[in-house]
């Protein structure tokens, strides 16, 4: 009898199940298992052994599902990394990992075959065995070549492509077939032909591909990624905005597959970075697999499925979550835009880094890996300096575009001199008529959403609050509703305050959705477009928006971060940057970082092309380092700076953070715990324990937070600090009067 290791997708162990040797299973296949009384889940075997478990009574696998292994031994090293590094169980990494229709599960067998998926299949031809040697098949073609062409003609074809594929035995894709439906039942029907439904074959063929030129800074740094990996380094490209990263990751793409090895280009958000899928399907026609939220789950549980029984040669576009695609052979994984926090997991556990994903991925399956941005996350950037990473760098745009030109508008200085109309100093509005006079374009960045943050009661003081989040609601003047953007939550603009009665509600601050309805009044023949979470609720409305401005149909592009990621947009030569203060003024330790890496983006969105173009930074601290720094675009000094910062102050990437986020509805309970693990940790970390103290969202759909921030000086044993902080925990969940306070563990937090 064998026994088999048995993981759920559950925050629990794994379980142990018998294995009736009639039932074929080896490690890494999918199987269906009882758990409880009355729940049948599917599991993966992550091992087998003869040795009966100490377990009073152990119940079999049921049935194993799919023809091919989920996981192979190259994704369970991976999976084991993540739950150890994370601090979770390998069944909340299995559910992350695998999408839902790919682990059914039901409270009948019935039930669960009924929401079972196989993997996709199509439609293969072949001759009929009598037709598959030359000799039958010339003489077939000879007798009715003058009566029959067409069909004789059809069948040559099918016997070319089944030679290709190593003989006239056999089968070949249908779709390679270019003949109409009835044509081929009529040779079915005449039984000169068979037909087979088998998985869908990707187009692996055709490794001849049109590639762009490269130009001599291109090809130097494309030399220079190939010397970093042939050294087994990670490769950091730091490429100005413009400067044709692309092109250089699409040499290194088409050599992989020529390879017939598997490629993996992540990106932060799918639905904003278009412009790049569209092209490496354009070069890479047949090759390309997108992967992300926004398909539907069939669609991911088939894309799953169908690369678990690939043989590799895969083109994958995708999310963070592409990382634990079945990739079989992964040759080259690109990290685009590396620096970006999308590629941070938030909720649920386990709250991996996709960038950092991607380098384990590559000491366990031997891949090479390039993480491009034009302005590198100050971690990649230590890397680099210390000669863990291979330092390439791209310092000039591609083609004739030049970098643009960097205002900085002093919004202090605009009002004292009458030169202020409502959110616009004049000298951005002089710039955005200049454009539009020449024919082109200008956007418009504001950090917000919605017509205005909040309201307040001029006299008593008073804001609307979510109830369940306590936040303040921000306004939307189109449905002319309060929204809580965390929860949902919302309620119609009151018109009276609800404190003291006074009809005195006044508008504070401003978003986008205001921001474009001012630029609308103040230039009335301009035609303008809003891109934000508001309007591009679907991929539908997204690209309408997008390809609207693209085309020259509009004028104006009002938007927040979305504007700042992945695009192209040669018309434009007027970029306003609104109110760069509220970037500079995060309680966070990174606010600087990422201010600098936002306005660049966005900066960089200006003058693509042969005309320089001009960014207006709107803000009433002009002497701040972070806006000298974007002024002359010295990234290096900006990282310096911040670089020596952290290191006084030992955060990353001299040290690792861990928060701790403890919720519970009762806030008193949660103070007393909170300060309770909080004390256990100190005995064990000393003053690396920082908290507890609210967190900065105290309150969420209508539970209490609080924060522990633990921080572990780079070179110390975080395998060790990992287990001493698991015993304070276990002490604090093993009292009774805290057992409902949930804590979540998220390590090397943003």
């Amino acid at each position: 009898m064998l026994y088999a290791q048995v993981v759920l997708p559950l925050a629990q162990p794994m379980y142990s199940f018998s294995l009736d040797e009639s039932l074929a299973v080896e490690v890494g296949d999918a199987v269906v298992v009882q758990f409880g009384s009355s729940r049948y889940c599917t599991g993966i075997v992550w091992s087998l052994t003869t040795e009966r478990p100490e377990y009073p009574r152990i119940k079999p696998i049921l049935k194993r599902l799919y023809s091919t292994p989920l996981v192979t031994a190259e994704a369970q090293r991976l999976w084991e990394w993540i739950a150890e590094y994370y601090m979770c169980t390998i069944g909340e990494v299995m559910r992350v990992a695998l999408p839902a229709l790919a682990k059914p599960s039901a409270t009948t067998l019935t039930e669960l075959d009924e929401r079972s998926i196989e993997p996709p299949t199509e439609t293969f031809i072949a001759l009929t065995e009598e037709l598959r040697t030359e000799e039958s098949l010339e003489a077939y073609v000879n007798k009715h070549s003058r009566k029959a062409p067409r069909r004789t003609a059809t069948m040559e074809r099918i016997a070319a492509l089944a030679a290709e594929r190593g003989g006239m035995d056999r089968f070949v894709p249908r779709r390679l077939v270019d003949v109409e439906t009835q044509h081929i039942a009529e040779l079915k029907r005449r039984a000169l032909i068979e037909l087979r439904e088998a998985p869908i074959e990707a187009t692996h063929d055709k490794n001849d591909f049109l590639l762009p030129t490269l130009s001599a800074a291109q090809q130097h740094a494309l030399e220079a990624i190939d010397c970093g990996h042939a050294a087994g380094k990670v490769a950091l490209l730091h490429g100005v905005t413009g400067s044709g990263k692309t092109e250089i990751y699409i040499h290194l793409i088409a050599r992989t597959l020529a390879e017939g090895r598997d490629v993996l280009v992540l990106v932060p958000e799918i639905v904003i970075t278009s412009q790049l899928v569209e092209r490496l399907e354009r070069i890479f026609e047949g090759r390309t697999t997108t992967y992300h939220s926004r398909l539907t789950p069939l669609r991911r549980g088939e894309t799953f499925l169908r690369l678990a029984s690939s043989t590799g040669g895969e083109l994958i576009v995708g999310v963070r979550s592409a990382i634990f695609l079945p990739m079989r052979r992964p040759g080259l994984i690109v990290v685009d835009e590396e620096h970006d926090a999308n590629y941070k997991q938030v909720d649920p556990t386990p709250r991996y880094n996709a960038r950092d994903m991607a380098v384990v991925m590559s000491r366990i399956y031997g891949a090479n890996v390039v993480l491009g941005s034009a302005t590198p996350s100050l971690e990649s950037l230590a890397n680099a300096m210390s000669g863990k990473y291979a330092y390439v760098e791209l310092k000039e745009r591609w083609g004739e575009a030049i970098l643009p030109e960097i205002i900085v508008s002093d919004t202090i200085r605009a009002v004292k001199r009458n030169e202020r109309k409502t959110h616009f100093n004049l000298e951005l509005l002089q710039n955005i008529n200049r454009s539009l006079s020449a024919g082109e374009q200008a956007i418009l960045f504001q950090n917000r959403r919605g017509y205005a943050p909040y309201i307040q009661c001029r006299t008593c003081g008073y804001s609307p609050r979510c109830p369940h989040c306590n936040v303040t609601l921000t306004r939307h003047k189109a449905s002319d509703r309060m929204e809580c953007h965390y929860c949902g939550y919302n309620m119609p603009t009151p018109k009276m305050c609800p404190n003291c009665e006074v009809q005195d509600m006044a508008l504070m601050g401003f978003g986008t959705e205001k921001v474009a309805e001012e630029i609308a009044r103040l230039i009335p023949e301009a035609r303008i477009e809003r891109l934000d979470g508001d309007t591009s609720t679907s991929e539908r409305a997204f690209k309408r928006i997008v390809t609207r401005f693209d085309s020259g149909e509009a004028d104006i592009l009002v938007g927040t971060q979305i504007l700042t990621k992945g695009f192209d947009f040669g018309g434009v030569t007027t970029v306003g940057i609104l109110n760069a203060d509220n970037l500079l003024t995060m309680p966070d330790f990174r606010a600087s970082e990422r201010a600098f890496q936002l306005m660049m983006q966005v900066a960089g969105r200006a003058g693509r092309r042969n005309d320089r173009g001009r960014v207006v930074i709107q803000t009433s601290q002009p002497k701040h380092p972070v806006i000298r720094f974007v002024a002359t675009g010295d990234y290096h000094a900006m990282a310096n700076s911040e670089l020596a910062e952290r290191q006084a102050f030992g955060y990353p990437p001299y040290s690792h953070l861990i928060r701790l986020l403890m919720r519970h509805e009762d806030y008193n309970l949660l103070h007393h715990a909170a300060h309770a693990l909080a004390g256990a940790m100190r005995k064990k970390f000393g003053v690396r324990v920082m908290g507890p103290v609210s967190a900065a969202l105290e309150m969420l759909r209508g539970e209490h937070r609080a924060e522990i921030l633990l921080k572990i000086e780079a070179g110390a044993s975080m395998k060790r600090a990992r287990t001493l902080l698991r015993e304070a925990i276990a002490a604090v969940e093993g009292d009774a009067k805290y057992k409902t306070v949930k804590i979540s563990i998220d390590v090397d937090a943003l």
